[in-house]
């Protein structure tokens, strides 16, 4: 498998100068030759491809100097990039009509990503111990928070906003499996609680992003009042983004230990195919469900789930789960008002909770789609026999 393991760097000053000049020439060349593709094709209605680039790049540096000073792998890496998103580009065309990721669009200084990546070829980029070996900069230390393990394929540097110098290192490496369990699971996810299990437990909804609001305000405050172009506005800007990146990283760790222990306990984890980006349209939802960081969420688990052999079954988006009676299979439309938290069937007169029972029917209706891929027969069962046949 190949597995990312991101460490935090501590380079000397020189290092971050080249750190900086590195990013800085690969925005120029990837802006470069976008302009000079886009010139190209509205002159002469030519495509210039990755290769016809990769030769300009070559006497481009001998033009420009300072473009030898820094990692080739990184340029090259640029021109890489602005390739992928032109076959993006008409790939989406195709497929969504033009409503997708849109043109290339050129990289800003002080808006886009802060980064560039290097490949290993002939030992360039070694780990040992708490130190990482990267063309051109050389021995770089880092804190040392994990094993990193396998063998080296890349390696991305980032300069984030709030000034921190972040390598991710992507490894193709053995991982070692979670033992083999027979519990299958179905999630109902939401914003009182984070979510709620087919086995009745609930997970509470830490909302960091709240708890952290009047950090936040504050930090608005003093950047709002401090004067362009003055050293207390570039510390009140980044004191700014490591308040938002402390948020992220609380929520981020939440997240990964949710969905490992989820992936260690259970098989078959059944969840709602959510379209968060039709939901945060909702402004009265809109913060809380982006809060939540449900897309995230859902991405480790199907990660994880690949890692460890097990199984991520998701139910459509229309499957109406909370309205549906998980003894009986009775649909209630009143349900559909999110102020009904609990519910007696009027058909079979079981007393539902919305959110565990939600939970049922999402594993129910999971187990069902995946009997129905594997050619299993479940007609004429009852909900809750459909969900123990596996």
């Amino acid at each position: 498998m190949q597995k990312a393991f991101k460490i935090t760097l501590i380079p000397t000053h020189n290092q971050q100068v080249l750190i900086n000049k590195t990013i800085g020439c690969a925005r120029f060349v990837y802006n470069r030759f976008l302009a000079l593709r886009k010139e190209l094709y509205s002159t002469e209605k030519k495509a210039l491809n990755y290769n016809a680039c990769s030769r300009q790049l070559t006497l481009l540096k001998k033009e420009i100097a300072w473009l030898k000073e820094v990692d080739k792998f990184a340029l090259q890496n640029s021109l890489k990039n602005l390739e992928t998103a032109y076959k993006n580009f008409f790939y989406d065309l195709k497929k969504a009509k033009g409503k997708g990721v849109g043109f290339p669009k050129f990289k800003k200084k002080h808006v886009s990503k802060q980064s560039y990546k290097t490949n290993l070829t002939n030992g360039n980029i070694q780990v040992i111990e708490n130190h990482l070996k990267l063309p051109k900069l050389g021995w770089v230390k880092f804190y040392k928070s994990q094993e990193i393990t396998g063998h080296v394929v890349n390696v991305t540097v980032t300069r984030t906003s709030s000034g921190k110098y972040i390598a991710s290192i992507l490894c193709e490496t053995e991982i070692e499996k979670h033992p083999q369990v027979t519990q299958n699971i179905g999630l109902d996810l939401g914003i009182k609680y984070y979510l709620v299990t087919s086995d009745g437990e609930v997970v509470d909804n830490p909302k960091y992003y709240r708890t952290q609001t009047r950090k936040l305000r504050k930090a608005h405050k003093k950047l709002s009042r401090s004067v362009k172009g003055s050293s207390n506005r570039v510390k009140a800007k980044i004191k700014l983004a490591r308040t938002y990146s402390h948020i992220t990283n609380l929520r981020d760790d939440f997240l990964h230990k949710l969905s490992t222990r989820l992936i260690k306990e259970n098989s078959i984890i059944c969840i709602e195919d959510l379209r968060v980006s039709n939901m945060i349209k909702n402004d009265n939802l809109a913060l809380s469900i982006s809060d939540a960081s449900w897309s995230k969420f859902i991405v480790m688990l199907e990660y994880k789930a690949l890692w460890h052999d097990r199984m991520v079954q998701k139910v459509g988006t229309f499957y109406p789960s909370s309205q549906t009676c998980n003894h009986c299979g009775f649909i209630n439309p009143l349900v559909k008002d999110l102020k009904l938290r609990e519910w007696s069937c009027p058909n079979c007169s079981s007393y539902n909770l919305r959110d565990n029972n939600a939970a049922l029917n999402i594993l129910g209706e999971g187990l069902k789609l995946i009997a129905k891929s594997e050619g299993i027969n479940t007609a004429g069962e009852t909900p809750a026999a459909k969900r123990l046949w596996y």
